[in-house]
């Protein structure tokens, strides 16, 4: 039963969507099991870039089946959007399933998302304002619209209902904003139904029947470990769990099913948002990281935050996935650095940390301990073969290697497919 789980190591932003991509090739399903449109994925082909936020990665693949599980939150007018997009560049995004028990963002989520934000004015959390949190929290309050729900009216009317009813009141009493019409809601929604059908499945069961014929099966995350609800630096975390846990659960199998994890990471270490940061370089090396780097978020464009690489989020990412192999990206953004560092320990309130702080105020006040490397300045994103990387280029990978304890066995040296090297 080949399946692997494929997840943001990090704070996100990793290069998940170019692993994910390469490693389609040889795979029947890509499923995305947590999350929503609030996740940004960028590939690069020889002649195309796509940003891809709801659907799988795997889409770009024809024999590939992409699959949204039960776990992901789904925007349909957001769905419908990329599934144009996709057409328009000449890929055939019919085969794409969605799981009858996700659950639907409403223009309610959105609102609250953005009206909840401003209210908290400097403790917002840094959220993309895409519904994705209110439609969680609906889910788990029970009191959300599945995407079955569409398919019977009167149950999809009175659920609205019921709901709108209380979401009113909150966004005109609490929030001092206009409610949302019913009927607007009610016509836009019920619409989505007949285009939604032929993409609706039981997308649990036709993920176990194919792991149960050896089919290849690969699991993708949409945000990185410590943004998860649960092992992320709460409360500056998404609404889900992206760590490989969250795999099973999202779709539908057994956790026994998983054979392998990989962890990706970039070869510093960045954040979008709000939140404890310790390796963040506000200085001119950060903003050359950013600049050089690209780091401006695929969803919102925002500009990223950008640091030296953190082992102790590293190692933690490692235990909390469970991972058995790391992908290191963007090695070659180091390449116009004379001086790279790596973080192995925090010191805070006198001690020294080599694992995650069990409190996060150490977080938020702490100093890494660095280690020094010198860099290799060369350009190696022509380099076909792991062994033909500079050997400081080889030092610093293996380094990493022996910080965490997992194997490194794919390093990106480009955002291209080609740019991507297999080490033994």
């Amino acid at each position: 039963m080949p399946a692997s789980v494929i997840l943001g190591a990090q704070w996100g932003d990793e290069g998940k969507g170019k692993i994910t991509d390469l490693l389609s090739e040889k795979a029947d399903i890509v499923v995305r099991y947590q999350g929503g449109n609030n996740a940004g994925h960028t590939i690069v082909t020889a002649d195309q870039k796509f940003a891809l936020s709801l659907i799988p990665s795997g889409v770009l693949y024809p024999t590939v089946t992409p699959v949204i599980g039960n776990g992901v939150v789904v925007d349909p007018r957001w769905f419908f959007e990329e599934m144009e997009t996709l057409t328009r560049k000449g890929i055939d995004p019919s085969r794409v399933k969605i799981s009858s028990n996700a659950h639907l963002i409403m223009p309610y989520h959105r609102k609250l998302d953005a009206v909840i934000e401003r209210y908290l004015g400097n403790s917002m959390i840094g959220t993309t304002k895409r519904g994705i949190g209110p439609a969680y929290t609906d889910k788990f309050s029970r009191s959300g619209i599945r995407v079955q729900d569409l398919f019977d009216e009167k149950i999809f009317l009175e659920k609205l209902a019921a709901v709108l009813k209380q979401k009113n009141k909150l966004l005109v009493k609490v929030y001092n904003q206009l409610p949302i019409d019913f009927d607007e809601i009610a016509e836009e929604y019920l619409d989505y139904a007949d285009r939604l059908e032929p993409f609706v499945a039981d997308t649990s069961l036709l993920v176990w029947e194919a792991l149960n014929e050896g089919k290849n099966v690969l699991f993708e995350g949409g945000q990185g470990t410590l943004l998860d609800i649960d092992h992320g630096t709460y409360p500056f975390v998404t609404s889900s769990n992206p760590t490989a846990g969250g795999a099973p659960v999202g779709i539908g199998i057994g956790p026994n099913m998983i054979d392998n994890i990989i962890g990706v990471t970039k070869a510093y270490i960045s954040r979008v948002g709000t939140g404890p940061f310790p390796t963040e370089l506000k200085n001119e090396i950060g903003d050359r990281l950013i600049d050089v780097g690209g780091e401006y978020g695929v969803v919102t464009g925002r500009r990223r935050r950008c640091g030296w690489l953190d082992m102790v989020a590293m190692r933690y990412s490692a235990r909390v996935n469970g991972l058995t192999e790391i992908a290191l990206t963007k090695l070659d953004i180091l390449s116009h650095f004379d001086t790279i560092k790596i973080a192995t320990a925090y010191e805070a309130e006198g001690n020294t940390f080599t694992e995650m702080p069990r409190q996060q105020r150490v977080l938020h006040n702490c100093s890494p301990v660095y280690e020094q490397h010198e860099g290799w300045a060369e350009d190696i994103t022509t380099v076909k073969e792991y062994e033909d990387l500079p050997r400081l280029a080889r030092d610093y990978v293996e380094r990493i290697e022996e910080l965490c304890g997992v194997p490194i066995k794919t390093v990106s040296v480009g955002p291209g497919r080609k740019a991507t090297l297999t080490k033994g």
